[in-house]
C-alpha cells in the first residue's frame, strides 16, 4: 500500500474538521470566486451591458450591417419589428450553447437567463433591420392597404384550390367528417 503524505494529511484533516464548518469554509471559498470573477469582468467591460453594446457595433464598423434604419422602417409600427424579434428569439436561443451551467446557472434559473440573452441579441437584432421579415411583412400590408396584388402569381383558381386544401386539412386534423359537418 502506498502512502501519499500530502494528500492523506489533508484528509485526516479534513476527516477531524467539524462538517458544518467544513461547508461553511466551502460557501466562502464559492462566494469569493464569484466576487471575484464578477468584479474583473466588469473591470474589463465584459459584462452584461458591454456585450449588448458589442452586438450592434462590430457589424456597422466593418460596413456589413445596417448602421442607420432604413426610412421605410423608420415609418414601420413598431409591432412588426416585435414580431421579428420573437422569431429571432427562438432562433438565437436554438443556436446558443446547451451546456452552459457555468455562464447562466442550473436548472430553470439557468433557462430563464440563457431566454433573457436570445430575447435581447433578438431585440437588438431587429432595431438594427434584422433579417427583413419585419420589412417585408410591412411592405405587404401597405400593398394590401393600397389595394396593390401582393403576389402577381396567384390567380382566383390557385386561391380556391389552396382553400380546399387547407379545409380538407383541418377536417383530417379535428376529425371532421361531411356528414358531422352537414349536421352542424
Amino acid at each position: 500500500m502506498a502512502i501519499s503524505p500530502p494528500s492523506d494529511l489533508v484528509l485526516d484533516v479534513v476527516r477531524a474538521a467539524d462538517p458544518t464548518e467544513v461547508q461553511a469554509a466551502q460557501a466562502k471559498l464559492k462566494a469569493t470566486r464569484a466576487a471575484y470573477a464578477a468584479s474583473s469582468l466588469a473591470e474589463v467591460g465584459a459584462g452584461f451591458g458591454a456585450a449588448m453594446d458589442i452586438l450592434s457595433t462590430p457589424a456597422s464598423k466593418a460596413g456589413l450591417g445596417k448602421a442607420e434604419p432604413s426610412k421605410q422602417m423608420a415609418e414601420m409600427p413598431d409591432e412588426y419589428r416585435q414580431f421579428e424579434a420573437s422569431i429571432l428569439q427562438n432562433f438565437i436561443g436554438s443556436m446558443l450553447p446547451k451546456d452552459t451551467e457555468e455562464v447562466y446557472g442550473k436548472g430553470s434559473a439557468g433557462e430563464f437567463w440563457k431566454s433573457m440573452m436570445a430575447e435581447q441579441i433578438a431585440d437588438s437584432m431587429s432595431k438594427t433591420g434584422g433579417v427583413g421579415i419585419a420589412e417585408q411583412m410591412y411592405s405587404q400590408a401597405l400593398a394590401r392597404s393600397e389595394g396593390r396584388v401582393v403576389n402577381a402569381t396567384t390567380d382566383e383558381s390557385d386561391r380556391d384550390r389552396a382553400m380546399r386544401m387547407i379545409t380538407d386539412f383541418e377536417r383530417q386534423v379535428l376529425g371532421l367528417s361531411a356528414a358531422k359537418e352537414s349536421e352542424a
